[in-house]
């Protein structure tokens, strides 16, 4: 568990950070301001040596308690410090339709993890350059893991679409037989 980030964080940047808690594993974690990620972000990987983006994934809170629900999503980002052995878990808290901005500039890796959240869930990224479906096909309607999506929500099957150059792996040598 790293409180050393998120001391870090409160000293440097002490607008970004909104709450601080432990969870019932025992792990900290620090919810940061929307707008503040991209500064989180660079001050972890730039200063504090975080520099291996782990993953990120989102939550939807439809179905919490009425006091808990707003803001619907949060977004969360887990980022290690491999020569302390350190990790920091990270949420940012968003409303339905609002952006986060994107760290894909500072961490390569997040371009997947940010991708995999609009896809899924729907919370788009500002300034992510790429922001198309990952997993699911581009004709898919709706995001398969809000709450609201239902349960059996069935969509019709798209046809086959033409593929024009295939990569077949090794040993291909691109000459025709």
């Amino acid at each position: 568990m790293s409180t050393f980030a998120l001391d870090q964080i409160h000293q440097q940047l002490p607008e970004a950070l909104v709450e601080r808690y432990v969870d019932r594993a025992g792990d900290a974690w620090g919810v940061i301001k929307p707008e503040h990620i991209p500064h989180v972000a660079k001050l972890l990987k730039e200063r504090l040596g975080f520099r291996m983006f782990i993953s990120m994934d989102g939550v939807d809170r439809l179905h919490l308690p009425p006091e808990e629900q707003e803001p619907r999503f949060e977004v969360l980002y887990f980022l290690r410090n491999v020569e302390r052995n350190e990790l920091v878990r990270l949420k940012v808290r968003v409303a339905e339709g609002a952006e986060v901005h994107s760290i894909r500039s500072i961490f390569q890796g997040a371009n997947w993890g940010e991708r995999f959240v609009w896809d899924f869930y729907g919370v788009p990224f500002k300034g992510h350059g790429d922001l198309r479906r990952i997993l699911m096909y581009e004709e898919f309607k709706g995001h398969a893991l809000r709450k609201d999506y239902p349960l059996r929500g069935r969509q019709g099957l798209m046809p086959e679409r033409p593929l024009k150059d295939i990569f077949r792996g090794p040993g291909t040598n691109g000459v025709a037989d």
